[in-house]
Protein backbone atom coordinates (compact mmCIF):
# COMPACT_ATOMS: atom_id res chain seq x y z
CA UNK A 1 0.00 0.00 0.00
CA UNK A 2 2.85 2.22 -0.30
CA UNK A 3 1.86 3.53 -3.63
CA UNK A 4 -1.18 4.92 -2.19
CA UNK A 5 0.58 6.77 0.45
CA UNK A 6 2.22 8.90 -1.85
CA UNK A 7 -0.56 9.55 -4.08
CA UNK A 8 -3.37 10.49 -1.64
CA UNK A 9 -3.10 10.29 1.83
CA UNK A 10 -5.60 9.68 5.11
CA UNK A 11 -4.57 12.48 6.35
CA UNK A 12 -5.55 14.47 3.07
CA UNK A 13 -8.96 13.06 3.42
CA UNK A 14 -9.50 14.43 7.07
CA UNK A 15 -8.04 18.00 6.01
CA UNK A 16 -10.59 17.97 3.22
CA UNK A 17 -13.35 17.30 5.49
CA UNK A 18 -12.43 20.19 7.87
CA UNK A 19 -12.46 22.53 4.13
CA UNK A 20 -15.59 21.14 2.78
CA UNK A 21 -17.63 21.18 6.44
CA UNK A 22 -19.58 24.22 5.73
CA UNK A 23 -19.84 23.50 1.83
CA UNK A 24 -21.08 20.35 1.32
CA UNK A 25 -24.30 18.47 2.96
CA UNK A 26 -23.59 15.44 5.29
CA UNK A 27 -25.57 12.79 3.18
CA UNK A 28 -27.14 10.15 5.00
CA UNK A 29 -26.43 6.69 5.60
CA UNK A 30 -29.71 5.17 5.26
CA UNK A 31 -30.60 1.57 6.06
CA UNK A 32 -33.33 0.30 3.16
CA UNK A 33 -35.62 -2.28 4.21
CA UNK A 34 -36.91 -4.01 0.57
CA UNK A 35 -33.03 -4.32 -0.10
CA UNK A 36 -31.83 -5.88 3.37
CA UNK A 37 -34.74 -8.26 3.48
CA UNK A 38 -34.00 -9.97 -0.56
CA UNK A 39 -30.38 -10.03 0.35
CA UNK A 40 -31.06 -10.99 3.93
CA UNK A 41 -28.39 -8.38 4.81
CA UNK A 42 -28.40 -5.45 6.51
CA UNK A 43 -28.22 -2.98 3.62
CA UNK A 44 -27.44 0.99 3.31
CA UNK A 45 -27.55 3.67 1.27
CA UNK A 46 -25.13 6.48 1.03
CA UNK A 47 -27.44 9.19 -0.34
CA UNK A 48 -25.01 11.33 -2.51
CA UNK A 49 -27.70 11.89 -4.59
CA UNK A 50 -28.96 14.03 -2.19
CA UNK A 51 -25.85 16.82 -2.45
CA UNK A 52 -26.12 20.18 -2.92
CA UNK A 53 -25.06 19.50 -6.80
CA UNK A 54 -26.95 15.74 -6.60
CA UNK A 55 -23.82 14.35 -7.02
CA UNK A 56 -20.19 13.80 -4.73
CA UNK A 57 -18.74 15.61 -7.51
CA UNK A 58 -18.79 18.48 -5.30
CA UNK A 59 -16.19 17.43 -2.78
CA UNK A 60 -13.27 16.71 -4.92
CA UNK A 61 -13.62 20.03 -7.01
CA UNK A 62 -14.34 22.15 -4.39
CA UNK A 63 -10.99 20.40 -2.30
CA UNK A 64 -9.36 20.90 -5.53
CA UNK A 65 -10.19 24.51 -6.04
CA UNK A 66 -9.69 25.77 -2.59
CA UNK A 67 -6.22 24.48 -1.93
CA UNK A 68 -4.91 26.47 -5.05
CA UNK A 69 -2.56 29.95 -4.72
CA UNK A 70 -3.03 33.45 -4.90
CA UNK A 71 -1.74 33.44 -8.73
CA UNK A 72 -3.52 30.47 -9.26
CA UNK A 73 -6.68 31.65 -8.84
CA UNK A 74 -5.82 34.94 -10.42
CA UNK A 75 -5.43 33.21 -13.67
CA UNK A 76 -8.86 31.28 -13.36
CA UNK A 77 -9.66 27.77 -13.71
CA UNK A 78 -10.64 25.62 -16.53
CA UNK A 79 -12.70 22.37 -16.43
CA UNK A 80 -14.16 19.61 -19.28
CA UNK A 81 -17.20 18.29 -18.52
CA UNK A 82 -20.58 17.38 -20.03
CA UNK A 83 -22.02 16.41 -16.46
CA UNK A 84 -21.55 16.48 -13.24
CA UNK A 85 -17.73 17.39 -12.41
CA UNK A 86 -18.63 20.81 -14.17
CA UNK A 87 -21.52 21.43 -11.63
CA UNK A 88 -19.02 20.66 -9.26
CA UNK A 89 -16.62 22.94 -10.48
CA UNK A 90 -19.12 25.95 -11.03
CA UNK A 91 -20.36 26.03 -7.66
CA UNK A 92 -16.84 25.86 -6.15
CA UNK A 93 -16.02 28.97 -8.35
CA UNK A 94 -18.90 30.31 -7.39
CA UNK A 95 -18.86 30.14 -3.58
CA UNK A 96 -14.96 30.82 -3.66
CA UNK A 97 -15.08 33.97 -5.89
CA UNK A 98 -13.01 31.95 -8.87
CA UNK A 99 -13.32 32.45 -12.19
CA UNK A 100 -13.58 29.54 -14.39
CA UNK A 101 -14.09 28.36 -18.02
CA UNK A 102 -16.13 25.10 -18.42
CA UNK A 103 -15.89 23.24 -21.51
CA UNK A 104 -18.41 21.27 -22.77
CA UNK A 105 -19.15 18.81 -25.92
CA UNK A 106 -22.02 21.19 -28.30
CA UNK A 107 -24.14 17.63 -27.83
CA UNK A 108 -24.69 18.46 -24.02
CA UNK A 109 -28.34 18.28 -23.01
CA UNK A 110 -29.47 21.95 -22.11
CA UNK A 111 -30.64 20.72 -18.82
CA UNK A 112 -27.41 19.86 -17.80
CA UNK A 113 -25.61 23.18 -19.49
CA UNK A 114 -28.25 25.20 -17.28
CA UNK A 115 -27.32 23.78 -14.24
CA UNK A 116 -23.78 23.84 -14.60
CA UNK A 117 -24.45 28.29 -15.38
CA UNK A 118 -27.03 28.25 -12.43
CA UNK A 119 -25.00 27.05 -9.82
CA UNK A 120 -21.42 29.07 -11.24
CA UNK A 121 -23.46 32.13 -11.74
CA UNK A 122 -21.68 34.99 -12.70
CA UNK A 123 -18.18 33.25 -12.02
CA UNK A 124 -18.05 30.67 -14.96
CA UNK A 125 -18.03 30.58 -18.65
CA UNK A 126 -19.48 27.59 -20.28
CA UNK A 127 -18.13 27.28 -24.03
CA UNK A 128 -19.72 24.77 -25.92
CA UNK A 129 -16.71 22.34 -28.25
CA UNK A 130 -17.25 19.70 -30.62
CA UNK A 131 -18.87 16.03 -30.47
CA UNK A 132 -17.39 14.43 -27.54
CA UNK A 133 -15.64 14.73 -24.25
CA UNK A 134 -12.55 14.70 -25.64
CA UNK A 135 -12.96 17.63 -27.75
CA UNK A 136 -13.77 19.71 -25.40
CA UNK A 137 -10.39 18.51 -23.08
CA UNK A 138 -8.53 18.94 -25.78
CA UNK A 139 -9.68 22.66 -26.00
CA UNK A 140 -9.81 22.81 -22.12
CA UNK A 141 -5.86 22.12 -22.22
CA UNK A 142 -5.20 24.46 -25.13
CA UNK A 143 -7.04 27.40 -23.23
CA UNK A 144 -4.96 26.16 -20.14
CA UNK A 145 -1.52 26.83 -22.11
CA UNK A 146 -2.12 29.72 -23.27
CA UNK A 147 -3.30 31.44 -20.58
CA UNK A 148 -1.67 29.37 -17.61
CA UNK A 149 -4.71 28.59 -15.98
CA UNK A 150 -5.19 25.21 -13.39
CA UNK A 151 -7.42 22.23 -15.50
CA UNK A 152 -9.12 20.36 -12.30
CA UNK A 153 -9.28 16.86 -13.24
CA UNK A 154 -12.54 15.28 -12.78
CA UNK A 155 -10.78 12.35 -11.20
CA UNK A 156 -6.97 12.14 -11.63
CA UNK A 157 -5.79 14.22 -9.06
CA UNK A 158 -4.41 14.05 -5.29
CA UNK A 159 -6.58 16.61 -4.04
CA UNK A 160 -9.94 15.37 -6.15
CA UNK A 161 -9.26 11.70 -4.61
CA UNK A 162 -8.81 13.29 -0.67
CA UNK A 163 -12.30 15.27 -1.19
CA UNK A 164 -14.15 12.01 -2.49
CA UNK A 165 -12.59 10.19 -0.01
CA UNK A 166 -14.54 12.42 2.46
CA UNK A 167 -17.59 9.94 1.82
CA UNK A 168 -16.32 7.12 2.89
CA UNK A 169 -15.06 8.86 6.20
CA UNK A 170 -19.13 10.23 6.81
CA UNK A 171 -20.08 6.47 6.41
CA UNK A 172 -17.47 4.94 9.07
CA UNK A 173 -18.90 7.78 11.34
CA UNK A 174 -22.50 6.99 10.96
CA UNK A 175 -22.24 3.17 10.25
CA UNK A 176 -24.02 1.12 13.13
CA UNK A 177 -20.98 -1.02 13.33
CA UNK A 178 -17.96 -2.27 11.20
CA UNK A 179 -18.63 -2.35 7.58
CA UNK A 180 -18.54 -5.76 5.75
CA UNK A 181 -19.09 -4.91 2.48
CA UNK A 182 -18.67 -1.53 0.19
CA UNK A 183 -20.25 -1.08 -3.02
CA UNK A 184 -18.83 2.08 -4.76
CA UNK A 185 -19.46 3.13 -8.73
CA UNK A 186 -15.91 3.27 -10.82
CA UNK A 187 -15.79 5.62 -14.00
CA UNK A 188 -12.71 7.46 -13.64
CA UNK A 189 -11.79 6.19 -10.18
CA UNK A 190 -12.04 9.21 -8.18
CA UNK A 191 -14.57 7.88 -5.74
CA UNK A 192 -13.35 4.14 -5.51
CA UNK A 193 -9.65 5.51 -4.20
CA UNK A 194 -10.68 7.95 -1.91
CA UNK A 195 -12.74 5.46 -0.79
CA UNK A 196 -9.49 2.86 -0.73
CA UNK A 197 -7.48 5.54 0.67
CA UNK A 198 -10.15 6.13 4.29
CA UNK A 199 -10.89 2.51 4.45
CA UNK A 200 -7.50 1.30 4.43
CA UNK A 201 -6.47 3.71 7.27
CA UNK A 202 -9.81 3.01 9.46
CA UNK A 203 -11.53 -0.15 8.51
CA UNK A 204 -9.19 -2.59 6.57
CA UNK A 205 -11.42 -5.53 7.10
CA UNK A 206 -13.80 -3.61 4.65
CA UNK A 207 -13.88 -5.24 1.30
CA UNK A 208 -14.31 -2.51 -1.33
CA UNK A 209 -16.20 -3.92 -4.30
CA UNK A 210 -15.96 -1.85 -7.75
CA UNK A 211 -18.94 -1.66 -10.46
CA UNK A 212 -18.39 -0.57 -13.53
CA UNK A 213 -20.56 -0.88 -16.87
CA UNK A 214 -19.92 -3.69 -18.92
CA UNK A 215 -19.82 -1.36 -21.64
CA UNK A 216 -16.58 0.38 -20.14
CA UNK A 217 -14.82 -2.15 -18.20
CA UNK A 218 -11.61 0.40 -18.19
CA UNK A 219 -10.39 -0.56 -14.64
CA UNK A 220 -10.81 -3.95 -14.64
CA UNK A 221 -9.21 -4.36 -18.09
CA UNK A 222 -6.42 -1.70 -16.95
CA UNK A 223 -5.76 -4.04 -13.49
CA UNK A 224 -5.76 -7.32 -15.53
CA UNK A 225 -3.48 -5.86 -17.88
CA UNK A 226 -1.42 -3.96 -15.07
CA UNK A 227 -1.49 -0.80 -17.74
CA UNK A 228 -3.87 2.23 -17.87
CA UNK A 229 -5.03 1.20 -21.31
CA UNK A 230 -7.63 3.28 -23.26
CA UNK A 231 -10.33 1.35 -24.64
CA UNK A 232 -10.94 1.28 -28.46
CA UNK A 233 -14.92 1.65 -28.09
CA UNK A 234 -17.37 2.15 -25.34
CA UNK A 235 -20.84 2.28 -24.27
CA UNK A 236 -21.57 5.93 -23.32
CA UNK A 237 -24.84 5.27 -21.70
CA UNK A 238 -24.14 5.22 -17.90
CA UNK A 239 -22.37 8.82 -18.66
CA UNK A 240 -21.40 8.94 -15.56
CA UNK A 241 -18.98 6.25 -15.10
CA UNK A 242 -18.34 5.39 -19.27
CA UNK A 243 -14.89 6.80 -19.86
CA UNK A 244 -11.88 5.51 -21.96
CA UNK A 245 -9.39 5.22 -19.73
CA UNK A 246 -9.07 5.71 -15.63
CA UNK A 247 -6.73 8.21 -13.98
CA UNK A 248 -3.16 7.07 -13.57
CA UNK A 249 -2.89 7.49 -10.15
CA UNK A 250 -6.49 6.44 -9.11
CA UNK A 251 -5.43 2.93 -11.14
CA UNK A 252 -2.53 2.94 -8.87
CA UNK A 253 -4.45 3.16 -5.70
CA UNK A 254 -7.27 0.71 -7.34
CA UNK A 255 -5.33 -1.79 -7.79
CA UNK A 256 -3.72 -2.74 -4.46
CA UNK A 257 -7.16 -1.25 -2.86
CA UNK A 258 -10.33 -3.00 -4.81
CA UNK A 259 -10.80 -6.27 -3.48
CA UNK A 260 -13.05 -6.82 -6.82
CA UNK A 261 -14.48 -5.30 -9.89
CA UNK A 262 -17.83 -6.14 -10.77
CA UNK A 263 -18.98 -5.37 -14.35
CA UNK A 264 -22.83 -5.08 -14.82
CA UNK A 265 -24.51 -4.68 -18.03
CA UNK A 266 -26.14 -1.10 -18.61
CA UNK A 267 -29.83 -3.39 -18.97
CA UNK A 268 -29.69 -4.35 -15.48
CA UNK A 269 -28.73 -0.75 -14.19
CA UNK A 270 -31.92 0.21 -16.20
CA UNK A 271 -34.08 -2.07 -14.43
CA UNK A 272 -32.59 -1.12 -10.98
CA UNK A 273 -33.95 3.02 -12.11
CA UNK A 274 -36.65 1.70 -12.29
CA UNK A 275 -37.12 -0.43 -9.60
CA UNK A 276 -35.38 2.65 -7.47
CA UNK A 277 -37.90 4.61 -8.75
CA UNK A 278 -41.36 2.64 -8.51
CA UNK A 279 -40.66 1.17 -4.58
CA UNK A 280 -38.47 4.22 -3.11
CA UNK A 281 -39.17 6.90 -5.31
CA UNK A 282 -35.65 7.89 -5.22
CA UNK A 283 -34.17 9.50 -8.22
CA UNK A 284 -30.77 8.40 -10.14
CA UNK A 285 -28.80 8.89 -12.85
CA UNK A 286 -27.19 5.57 -14.57
CA UNK A 287 -23.80 5.55 -12.72
CA UNK A 288 -26.04 6.33 -9.42
CA UNK A 289 -27.77 2.97 -9.51
CA UNK A 290 -24.76 1.03 -10.39
CA UNK A 291 -23.45 0.01 -7.49
CA UNK A 292 -26.95 -1.42 -5.76
CA UNK A 293 -27.14 -3.39 -9.50
CA UNK A 294 -24.07 -4.60 -8.07
CA UNK A 295 -25.41 -6.62 -5.72
CA UNK A 296 -27.13 -10.00 -7.19
CA UNK A 297 -23.79 -10.77 -8.22
CA UNK A 298 -22.69 -11.00 -4.34
CA UNK A 299 -26.06 -12.56 -3.37
CA UNK A 300 -24.26 -15.33 -1.25
CA UNK A 301 -21.80 -13.19 0.16
CA UNK A 302 -23.08 -10.27 1.82
CA UNK A 303 -26.04 -12.70 3.37
CA UNK A 304 -26.00 -11.56 7.23
CA UNK A 305 -23.30 -8.70 6.47
CA UNK A 306 -23.15 -5.21 6.84
CA UNK A 307 -23.57 -3.73 3.54
CA UNK A 308 -23.22 -0.12 2.22
CA UNK A 309 -23.72 0.98 -1.64
CA UNK A 310 -23.12 4.76 -2.96
CA UNK A 311 -25.89 6.38 -4.90
CA UNK A 312 -23.49 8.60 -6.40
CA UNK A 313 -25.78 10.74 -7.99
CA UNK A 314 -28.98 11.79 -9.31
CA UNK A 315 -28.63 14.27 -12.39
CA UNK A 316 -31.01 12.12 -14.63
CA UNK A 317 -32.38 13.86 -17.92
CA UNK A 318 -36.22 12.95 -18.23
CA UNK A 319 -36.19 12.31 -21.70
CA UNK A 320 -34.07 9.36 -21.47
CA UNK A 321 -36.92 7.43 -19.48
CA UNK A 322 -37.79 5.83 -22.70
CA UNK A 323 -34.68 4.41 -23.45
CA UNK A 324 -34.12 3.25 -20.03
CA UNK A 325 -37.39 1.44 -20.05
CA UNK A 326 -36.72 0.03 -23.35
CA UNK A 327 -32.94 -1.35 -22.25
CA UNK A 328 -34.78 -2.36 -19.10
CA UNK A 329 -37.42 -5.09 -21.24
CA UNK A 330 -34.70 -6.03 -23.60
CA UNK A 331 -32.27 -6.96 -20.28
CA UNK A 332 -34.97 -8.53 -18.61
CA UNK A 333 -35.56 -10.58 -22.04
CA UNK A 334 -39.49 -9.52 -21.97
CA UNK A 335 -38.94 -7.21 -25.29
CA UNK A 336 -37.82 -8.81 -28.90
CA UNK A 337 -37.36 -7.68 -32.08
CA UNK A 338 -37.33 -9.46 -35.15
CA UNK A 339 -37.57 -8.81 -39.23
CA UNK A 340 -39.96 -11.74 -40.32
CA UNK A 341 -40.77 -12.23 -43.94
CA UNK A 342 -43.83 -12.60 -44.52
CA UNK A 343 -45.64 -14.73 -47.46
CA UNK A 344 -47.16 -12.30 -49.46
CA UNK A 345 -50.51 -13.70 -49.30
CA UNK A 346 -53.71 -13.17 -47.68
CA UNK A 347 -53.99 -14.68 -44.33
CA UNK A 348 -50.39 -14.43 -43.72
CA UNK A 349 -50.34 -11.87 -40.23
CA UNK A 350 -53.42 -13.28 -39.54
CA UNK A 351 -51.82 -16.89 -38.88
CA UNK A 352 -48.64 -14.93 -37.00
CA UNK A 353 -51.05 -12.96 -34.69
CA UNK A 354 -53.30 -15.92 -33.52
CA UNK A 355 -51.10 -19.42 -33.94
CA UNK A 356 -47.67 -18.20 -33.36
CA UNK A 357 -48.18 -15.38 -30.68
CA UNK A 358 -49.40 -16.44 -27.12
CA UNK A 359 -52.83 -15.05 -25.93
CA UNK A 360 -50.86 -12.36 -23.79
CA UNK A 361 -48.35 -11.73 -25.62
CA UNK A 362 -48.11 -7.80 -27.54
CA UNK A 363 -46.73 -6.41 -30.04
CA UNK A 364 -45.41 -2.79 -29.50
CA UNK A 365 -43.40 -2.26 -32.37
CA UNK A 366 -44.76 -3.11 -36.58
CA UNK A 367 -43.51 -1.66 -40.06
CA UNK A 368 -44.26 -3.29 -43.04
CA UNK A 369 -44.87 -2.32 -46.54
CA UNK A 370 -46.08 -4.73 -48.95
CA UNK A 371 -44.17 -5.05 -51.95
CA UNK A 372 -46.03 -7.39 -55.41
CA UNK A 373 -43.07 -7.68 -56.75
CA UNK A 374 -41.35 -9.80 -54.34
CA UNK A 375 -42.69 -13.07 -52.50
CA UNK A 376 -41.88 -11.93 -49.32
CA UNK A 377 -42.74 -9.15 -47.73
CA UNK A 378 -40.14 -7.94 -44.14
CA UNK A 379 -41.63 -6.82 -41.00
CA UNK A 380 -39.39 -5.12 -38.49
CA UNK A 381 -41.95 -6.33 -35.39
CA UNK A 382 -41.56 -5.63 -31.48
CA UNK A 383 -42.75 -8.02 -29.34
CA UNK A 384 -43.37 -7.93 -25.59
CA UNK A 385 -43.92 -11.44 -24.08
CA UNK A 386 -46.19 -12.21 -21.16
CA UNK A 387 -43.58 -14.51 -20.15
CA UNK A 388 -39.55 -14.54 -21.11
CA UNK A 389 -39.18 -18.09 -20.81
CA UNK A 390 -41.88 -18.33 -23.61
CA UNK A 391 -39.26 -17.28 -25.99
CA UNK A 392 -38.03 -20.28 -27.54
CA UNK A 393 -41.73 -21.28 -27.63
CA UNK A 394 -41.57 -18.33 -30.28
CA UNK A 395 -38.56 -19.41 -32.08
CA UNK A 396 -40.34 -22.85 -32.71
CA UNK A 397 -43.72 -21.67 -33.88
CA UNK A 398 -42.44 -19.36 -35.83
CA UNK A 399 -40.30 -22.00 -38.14
CA UNK A 400 -43.08 -24.59 -37.65
CA UNK A 401 -45.02 -21.94 -39.67
CA UNK A 402 -42.33 -21.58 -41.54
CA UNK A 403 -41.83 -17.74 -41.03
CA UNK A 404 -38.52 -16.51 -42.07
CA UNK A 405 -37.08 -14.53 -39.02
CA UNK A 406 -34.27 -12.89 -38.00
CA UNK A 407 -33.80 -12.15 -33.73
CA UNK A 408 -32.33 -8.64 -33.99
CA UNK A 409 -31.83 -9.17 -29.98
CA UNK A 410 -28.29 -10.68 -30.79
CA UNK A 411 -27.70 -8.21 -33.50
CA UNK A 412 -27.63 -4.82 -31.16
CA UNK A 413 -26.10 -2.64 -33.95
CA UNK A 414 -28.73 -3.51 -36.59
CA UNK A 415 -31.56 -3.41 -34.11
CA UNK A 416 -30.07 0.28 -33.62
CA UNK A 417 -30.48 1.41 -36.77
CA UNK A 418 -33.44 0.08 -37.66
CA UNK A 419 -35.32 0.75 -34.26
Amino acid sequence: MGVVADIATYEGVQAAKVKLNNVVARTPLMKNLNFSERYGAQVSFKREDLQVVRSYKIRGAYNKISSLGENERANGIVCASAGNHAQGVAYSCQKLGIKGIIFMPSVTPKQKIGQVRMFGKDMIEVVLIGDTYDDAYNQAMDYCEQHQATFVHPFDDEKVIEGQGTVALEILEDADGPIDYLFVPVGGGGLASGAITTLKALSPNTKIIGVEPAGAPAMKESIAADTNIILPKIDTFIDGAAVKQVGAKALEICKEGLDDIVLVPEGKVCSMILQLYNQEAIVVEPAGALSLAALDFYAEQIKGKNVVCVISGSNNDITRTEEIKERSLLHEGIKHYFIVRFPQRAGALREFLTEVLGPKDDIVHFEYSKKNSREKGPALIGIELQNKDSLQELFEKLEAKSFVFEYLNEKPDLMQYLV
